[in-house]
């Protein structure tokens, strides 16, 4: 549940979802390079700076699913860097790799989606996310009720 409320802190606090917008407010560089193609992005916390490498082979929109990811490990964990965010990460059995797919989740589903749609599919390309994504975020609000 905290997950949630840091997800939802942050965006009324910055009045914003985009997890770009919300690293730039906190000051949390983010930087595209050219990845291996198995390798998405990762976060590093380096001498009091944080930065969010993000693989730019990615289409606009996985960079901004990963970058929501790799934001949740400068949120939830600060001082722990992360090891590469690689493809199907949304199976991962790390715990800190759930709870950044969490965090993602809870950053760029609304809740009020659930109650607009009737298919996850919708939802998932309503905001332009994997529908893992979305599925992640439907078993959570069914684990918090």
């Amino acid at each position: 549940m905290w997950i949630r409320e840091r997800a939802q802190q942050l965006r009324e606090q910055y009045k914003r979802s985009c997890p770009f917008v919300l690293a730039e407010h906190m000051k949390i560089y983010v930087l595209h390079h050219d990845l291996h193609h198995e390798i998405n992005g990762y976060y590093k916390y380096d001498r009091r700076n944080q930065y969010i490498v993000i693989n730019d082979n990615l289409d606009l929109n996985m960079q901004r699913v990963v970058c929501a990811h790799e934001l949740g490990h400068a949120v939830l964990y600060k001082h722990v860097n992360t090891s590469f965010m690689q493809q199907n990460t949304f199976l991962s059995i790390s715990r800190i790799e759930r709870e950044a797919n969490r965090f993602a989740a809870e950053l760029l589903v609304p809740d009020e989606s659930f109650y607009e749609c009737e298919s996850l599919h919708y939802i998932a390309s309503l905001h332009n996310v994997p529908i893992e994504l979305v599925k992640l975020k439907c078993l959570c609000r069914e684990v918090s009720l």
